[in-house]
């Protein structure tokens, strides 16, 4: 028997071996990438929907924190009714007019704007703290778990506008209520998907009474006027 005669079965089982060793790499690079897969659609679906709502309550507390603390800067000092509202008297102490102070409305509301803008991004540059268990999907373990800090930063804009109300409480007593509205609009941005939602907070700004007869046309309009749009 000649020496390629005698090599021949075992370049023949070598072969064999070496495909079957291709074969249980291709199965497993299959499986491996199925896997892969599976996973990206379970997160897409499940991970990201949890991680959104856990990120959205976490942004609408911090949104209503950083609000506060925004009008209580602005309002520091002692605001008085004047400040705001110019009520205009005739000779016999009658109202003929009631007119909005426009300069300071539209710096209150611009100030307001501003810190909270501000607060929000102080309050978003660590990102926003996820449970471990909410990288499961599993709502049931959303808030298991130690906090990490995942790196969704959301996206805010803010925008403020005055509207008020006015009420009778007595003979010849009006009760006018100057309300502060200002609305984030928030966008939490991750590969997957993007969540967009407002959070509204109506804060009082004082309540003050007006004696004498208020006339019927301001007592059924707003005397703001529409809203300001004031982005930060």
């Amino acid at each position: 028997m000649s020496r390629e005669e005698y090599d021949l079965p075992r370049y023949r089982a070598k072969k064999k071996r070496k495909m079957r060793r291709r074969k249980k790499l291709l199965i497993i690079l299959l499986v491996f990438v199925l896997l892969c897969v599976v996973v990206f659609f379970y997160f897409q679906r499940n991970v990201t929907r949890v991680l959104i709502s856990i990120s959205e309550a976490t942004m609408r507390a911090s949104t209503t924190v950083a609000v506060n603390d925004a009008v209580f800067y602005t309002l520091s000092d002692e605001l008085r009714y004047d400040d705001l509202v110019t009520v205009e008297r005739d000779e016999h102490g009658e109202i003929v007019a009631v007119s909005a102070n426009a300069l300071k409305i539209n710096k209150i509301a611009r100030d307001t704007a501003s810190i909270s803008q501000s607060n929000l991004k102080n309050l978003s540059l660590n990102g926003i703290p996820i449970p471990l268990g909410a990288l499961t999907g599993i709502e049931a373990l959303s808030g298991v778990g130690p906090r990490i800090p995942f790196r969704i930063i959301p996206v805010s804009s803010v925008s403020c506008d005055f509207f008020s109300d006015f009420e009778s409480v007595g003979i010849n007593q009006t009760k006018h209520s100057i309300y502060l509205n200002v609305i984030a609009d928030i966008s939490i941005v991750m590969p997957s998907r993007t969540e967009n939602f407002a959070v509204v907070t109506e804060i009082l700004i004082g309540e003050f009474i007006i004696v004498g007869n208020v006339p019927d046309t301001y007592l059924q309009t707003d005397i703001f006027g529409d809203k300001l749009d004031l982005t930060a």
